[in-house]
C-alpha cells in the first residue's frame, strides 16, 4: 500500500553543491506520497475531457529498473518510486485527479505522448528548443550536472579554471562531455592546462578509478551523483554546472503541444511550491538544490545546436 501525507533561485551556470550525504532514501514499496489539497481554480483550467476522466495518465521512462533517485523500481521489484513519481502524485492531487503512472522505455515515452497514450511525461525531460517544436513544458526542476570527487578531496569546482590540469572522467557523446570540451577551450585560451578527459564503459569502473586516484573528478547527472554519494558514502559532490551550459537547464513536465495542459500543470506546481509540498518532495530525494522558485511554461531551452 502507498500512504500519502498532505502538505498544509537565481539560476547560475555553475554553483556550489549541497550536502547530499545526509539524505537517507526510502526504497521500500510502502512509500509515503506527499500530496496537497485540490485547488479548484487550477483544476478548472483543465481540458474538460481530462477533468471528467478523474485521472492524470503519466508516462515515465524507467522501465527495466530505472535510475535512482529519478524513477526506479522499489525493493519489491514492481512499484515505481522516485522524485519523478512523487511529482506526478503531487501535481495530480492539486488538480483533483488520480495519478496513473505507467513505466515504459525512453523511446516509447515520446511515442506515447505523440499518440495520446500518456497525457504527460514526467521523466527528467530537459527543455530544449527542438523538443518545444512538438511538446509543451511546465518546469519543475533545475537541470544540473555534478562533479564528484573522492570524499575529503578538498576540491571545489565552480568553473573552467578549477578543472585545469586535472584528470576528469565523463561519458562519451554526452552533454557533460561537450561542457568539458568547451571548458578546455577556455582554459587553453587563458593559458591554463586543459583537463585530461578519461572515458570508462561502466559507472563501476569510473568509481573504482576515482577511489584509486587514477582520476580526480567525474562529471555526471546531478541526481545520480546525489544518490551515489548518499548510498555509497565514498565520494562527495564538489560542484554543479547547468545541464544546458552556458544557459540554465530546466526539466519539465512534458505534454503534447497545444493540448491545453501546460498552464494548469504549471499552476498546480506553483500551488505546490507555495504550500511547501513541492519542497518536501525534492528534500525526500536529496534534490533540494534543483528546486525552482516558479514553474514556467515553455521557457528558453537548450539551443538546437547543443542538442545531442
Amino acid at each position: 500500500m502507498l500512504a500519502t501525507v498532505a502538505a498544509c533561485a537565481d539560476p547560475k551556470s555553475a554553483a556550489p553543491a549541497g550536502d547530499a550525504s545526509v539524505v537517507a532514501f526510502d526504497t521500500s514499496a510502502e512509500q509515503v506520497r506527499v500530496t496537497s489539497a485540490k485547488v479548484e481554480a487550477v483544476a478548472a483550467e483543465l481540458p474538460a475531457e481530462v477533468r471528467d476522466s478523474g485521472k492524470l495518465v503519466v508516462g515515465n521512462g524507467s522501465a527495466g529498473g530505472g535510475l535512482p533517485p529519478l524513477g526506479f523500481t522499489a525493493d519489491d521489484n514492481r512499484t515505481p518510486i522516485g522524485v519523478e513519481i512523487d511529482i506526478a502524485y503531487l501535481v495530480a492531487s492539486v488538480l483533483g485527479l488520480r495519478a496513473e503512472v505507467q513505466t515504459t522505455s525512453w523511446e516509447n515515452l515520446f511515442l506515447g505522448l505523440d499518440s495520446g497514450k500518456y497525457q504527460v511525461g514526467i521523466s527528467n525531460i530537459g527543455v530544449s528548443e527542438l523538443r518545444k517544436e512538438k511538446y509543451d513544458f511546465a518546469t519543475y526542476r533545475l537541470g544540473l550536472h555534478a562533479f564528484e570527487a573522492k570524499a575529503g578531496s578538498g576540491l571545489k569546482v565552480a568553473g573552467p579554471a578549477d578543472i585545469a590540469g586535472k584528470k576528469v572522467a565523463v561519458s562519451s557523446g554526452t552533454l557533460q562531455e561537450a561542457i568539458l570540451v568547451d571548458w578546455n577551450r577556455q582554459n587553453t585560451a587563458a593559458g591554463r592546462a586543459p583537463a585530461d578527459l578519461k572515458y570508462y564503459q561502466q559507472p563501476a569502473d569510473t568509481y573504482l578509478a576515482l577511489q584509486s586516484g587514477r582520476i580526480e573528478l567525474y562529471l555526471g547527472p546531478n541526481p545520480n551523483g546525489t544518490y551515489h554519494v548518499a548510498t555509497q558514502k565514498q565520494t562527495e559532490i564538489v560542484g554543479t554546472v547547468s545541464s544546458s551550459y552556458p544557459v540554465q537547464g530546466l526539466v519539465g513536465i512534458t505534454t503534447k503541444k497545444d493540448n491545453g495542459l501546460a498552464k494548469p500543470l504549471a499552476d498546480a506546481l506553483n500551488a505546490a511550491i507555495a504550500d511547501g509540498s513541492y519542497a518536501k518532495v525534492l528534500a525526500k530525494w536529496g534534490l533540494s538544490d534543483e528546486a525552482v522558485p516558479k514553474s514556467l511554461v515553455n521557457p528558453p531551452g537548450l539551443p538546437k545546436d547543443k542538442q545531442k
